[in-house]
């Protein structure tokens, strides 16, 4: 038994001792955040790529999208990163995170996020396949003005038209599936 205590005594005075955590000085300064935080938040690289010159007599490139009821016109020039929708500010026509973050997709998938000015026409459906055709529609502008970009387009998607439509309503019925209650007597 005394064996035992001698032993444990020895493994606890071989472990090395935690190194002290360094308090902020100041209630404003945050501590550093570890590695595998700072991995996952990572800052994304907004631009890395210029766009390339238009060919001479060449005013924008033109790419058009669907999805669903809605249609997106998209024209394309070498600018600053302005984004106009019908005449409105990305962030003032799409209010939901998810519908501009689909939008400017292509443009972080080729680099060129402040690259390029883009005009938008968008008309039919609602704001979620509305932003499916401009993510569409600026896909194909980019592939004809950024030829070596569609690899990496393609490999996330963004240059697949997504097919799927509201099913037809059946004659004689309430609506697409629904049927009218069944009634035995």
């Amino acid at each position: 038994m005394a064996d035992a205590q001698d032993t444990k005594a020895k493994t606890e005075d071989t472990q090395p001792e935690a190194p002290a955590t360094p308090k902020p000085e100041a209630k404003d300064q945050a501590p550093a955040k570890p590695d595998a935080e700072a991995k996952d938040q990572a800052p994304v690289e907004e631009t890395s790529r210029t766009a390339p010159p238009l060919p001479e007599g060449v005013h924008y490139i033109w790419g058009t999208g669907r999805r669903k009821k809605s249609i997106a016109r998209v024209r394309i020039r070498p600018g600053t990163g302005q984004f106009v929708i019908n005449k409105k500010e990305i962030d003032v026509y799409f209010t939901a995170d998810k519908d501009r973050a689909a939008v400017i997709a292509p443009l972080q998938a080729v680099g060129m996020l402040k690259s390029w000015d883009v005009f938008v026409n968008a008309g039919g459906g609602g704001t979620t396949g509305q932003a499916g055709a401009v993510s569409l529609g600026l896909a194909r502008a980019l592939v004809k003005a950024v030829p070596d970009g569609e690899a990496n387009l393609r490999s996330r998607g963004l240059m697949t038209r997504d097919a799927r439509m509201k099913e037809r309503k059946k004659y004689g019925q309430p609506g697409a599936r629904k049927r009218f209650q069944f009634s035995k007597r």
